[in-house]
């Protein structure tokens, strides 16, 4: 159950369950995953992902979700094993596992704020979201196939588009682990810094997702979702062909005209959002 617990200015902090806590800073929510020893995600927690996520998604107030882990050694290590060999009944709620891996309808940014290492689902969660954080030394992999699985919340799925193949085949098929330094030369991440600098790091990096039209962002997203598999032709086609809604909404949107109006007059534009 969702407790209001604090309230510090203009900052609110909710807390979502027992393992995740929502503070909301204007229109931006950071949503931490605290769950000792290793930040493992059960179906509880996945749950209260699942509802901090469906309150950025449907929430117009909010436009920026920036996830991380409590404590400094596990982002998160994923899907909680203990839970599931007692015969807990895997139901992992809105969203599918962590609440984000498969909300599709999400028009928003997020960005993972990787305080620690990143194992099986929790790398999976990571993936989810459109940018990644990372401090220095993290790890990266996804050890499923060593105890006879696969990482089957999005991991052998999005891995694939966002590393060569090679690369992202031996740490699907082998566990191979991918430091902060590799994954950044890589563009699997977009920055690294220390840890001590994450929440600034990623907090400015909101910041800049902020100062762009909300349309206009919500539209990128939208146009690299439906068109990632296509060539630049049928990409162009999809486009021009109308069947990309939140590209004619924004086409059609106040926030179109005043980009270039608020440029000619030499002024910081008014977003309205519509």
């Amino acid at each position: 159950m969702l407790s209001l617990s604090k309230h510090d200015g203009d900052k609110e902090t909710e807390e979502m369950s027992a393992t995740v806590l929502q503070v909301r800073n204007g229109p931006v929510v950071e949503i931490t995953l605290d769950h000792p020893k290793a930040n493992a995600i059960d179906p509880a927690t996945s749950q209260a992902l699942g509802l901090a996520f469906a309150e950025f998604r449907d929430d117009p107030e909010l436009r920026v979700a920036i996830v991380t882990g409590a404590g400094d050694r596990f982002f998160s290590a994923g899907w909680d094993l203990k839970s599931a060999s007692e015969g807990v009944k895997q139901d992992f709620g809105v969203g599918g596992f962590a609440g984000l891996t498969e909300m599709f309808d999400l028009k928003k940014p997020a960005i993972a704020a990787v305080n620690g290492m990143a194992v099986g689902g929790g790398f999976e969660l990571a993936l989810a979201a459109d940018l990644i954080v990372a401090a220095e030394g993290v790890e990266f992999f996804l050890p499923e196939v060593t105890i006879g699985l696969i990482p089957d919340a999005g991991g052998v799925l999005r891995l694939p588009r966002r590393l060569p193949r090679a690369l992202a085949a031996e740490m699907l098929m082998t566990g191979k682990r991918l430091g902060a330094a590799e994954a950044l030369s890589r563009g699997l991440v977009n920055q690294v810094v220390p840890l001590a600098g994450l929440m600034a790091a990623a907090r400015a990096l909101a910041g800049r997702l902020l100062a762009a039209a909300p349309l206009a962002v919500s539209t990128v997203k939208a146009v690299l979702a439906a068109t990632e598999n296509l060539s630049i032709e049928e990409g162009y086609r999809k486009m021009r062909s109308g069947g990309i809604p939140e590209y004619e909404r924004l086409l059609a949107s106040e926030d179109y005209k005043e980009g270039p109006k608020a440029f000619a007059e030499k002024r910081p534009p008014r977003w309205k959002g519509r």
